[in-house]
This record gives structure tokens, sequence and C-alpha cells, in this order.
């Protein structure tokens, strides 16, 4: 499979790119049954909301299931996807490489007790020569604003965004006048079971918490280009797969 000219502008302009149907039933129930044992076990290495939210709790409610690509075949399977191996050499122009320091992930929205994700670039994670990365999400289920579906601003990944406009966490302020125009351009789309969003690591981006009684379970990794070197002695200084055609 390959991008259309129009689906690479999609992309290059407003910096995500959604891709309906791409993952079969099958594929989205092997890796929900996998990662609920993970989840119900709470299988380290994760992360959990009161880590995320920096409160004391001994209650854990489990946020992000990391470095998944080692835990099950299912997981490696997807991330080393043969089908989706074309698109991400379109978008980045040279052969993707796993990056699996972080965005290795399974992500969660549990009821009640989820958070919301505020605004912010994934670029804060990484580091290499370039922020040329791209995240894909899988939707293992349907995904819509009240169970914390994905908000992006469209073209924000172009924008060059001043200190001031994020906080001590890195995440993009949204009290601040200059900051609640552009969030004022945030767009999303419901998600089915199978279908995947691309998205640059500066696309700007954030989710509500999960208002049903349902837990909301998703997979997100990360690429980067192949020529995209790591910067020695940072956490990007890390194991990576490339995905040759």
């Amino acid at each position: 499979m390959k991008l259309t000219n129009e689906q690479i502008e999609e992309f290059n302009e407003n910096g995500f790119l959604l891709i309906r149907n791409f993952a079969s039933e099958e594929l989205c129930n092997k890796i929900l049954e996998k990662a609920n044992y993970h989840l119900d076990n709470k299988i380290q290495p994760i992360e959990s909301e009161q880590e995320y939210l920096k409160i004391d709790e001994e209650n854990i409610t489990v946020r992000r299931l990391r470095q998944v690509y080692d835990r099950e075949d299912v997981f490696k399977e997807w991330m080393t996807n043969a089908k989706i191996r074309p698109i991400l050499k379109q978008l980045l122009n040279d052969t993707p490489v796993l990056t699996l320091a972080h965005h290795n992930s399974i992500m969660t929205k549990m009821p009640k007790d989820s958070s919301r994700t505020t605004w912010h670039q994934d670029r804060r994670y990484w580091n290499f020569e370039n922020d040329d990365l791209i995240s894909i999400w899988l939707s293992l289920d349907n995904e819509y604003l009240d169970n914390g579906l994905l908000e992006f601003i469209p073209k924000s990944h172009k924008l060059n965004l001043k200190k001031e406009q994020f906080d001590e966490r890195i995440n993009f302020k949204d009290d601040i006048k200059e900051n609640k125009e552009l969030i004022n351009n945030a767009v999303h789309y419901n998600l089915n079971k199978g279908d995947i969003v691309l998205f640059h690591c500066k696309t700007l981006h954030h989710a509500h918490k999960n208002n049903t009684q349902k837990p909301k379970i998703s997979f997100v990794y990360t690429v980067k280009a192949k020529s995209n070197n790591f910067i020695k002695n940072t956490r990007s200084d890390f194991k990576e797969v490339v995905l040759e055609d």
C-alpha cells in the first residue's frame, strides 16, 4: 500500500493523516487480549496516572504500558507490519526505523480514574539530529471525545513556538491568549477499530479524560528516518529496529 500525492500533501500541510480500516479486526482483538492481560496484572514497566499527575497514592491506575515491543509477539508483529513500511518511507523520504526509547506503548484512558492529557508536542521526548519523527496511533476500538479521543492543531508542526508558550513540564499552556487562538483551531476525527493516525512529533495534540464506563486502549509507536541519528548519551541513544523493505 502507498499513499496518494493528496495524502502526502495532507500530512505535510496539517502534520497528521487519518487512514481508515488499516489494521484488521482480528489483529486488533489479538493485541487487545494481550494488552488487557498486562494491564490487569500491572506488568512493569508502566506509567501510572499518579506518576503523570505527580501525586502520591497507593492505588495505581495504569496510564501506559511501556516498552511493549519486547512484551508480546503480536505487539512486535504490529510494529514491524510490512504493509505500513512503504507509507512511512514515503513520508520520511528514507528507510523508517523504530525508536524504542519512548512511544513504544499501549496507551489507556481508564473510566473515572483517567486524567486529561494536556496539549503538547512529542518532540520533548526525543534527542535526534532533527525533529522529523512520525508516530503511528492505532485505535483498538471506537474512540470519541467522551472517552479521550486525540485532538490536533493543524499546521502546528510548522510553527516556531516560543519557550514562554510552554510550562515547566513542556506542556503547551492553554490559559494564555496566543495559545488559546491556536487551540481554537483544533480538530478531531472519531476513530473506529483498525483506524490509524500518523502525526508529526511537532504537531500539537491533547486528549480529554475518559467519561464513559469502558476503558479506551490504543497502541502508539514512533519511527524516524534511518539517516536521522540519535544524540549520543541521551535517552534516545537506545535500541532501534530498521524496517527494511
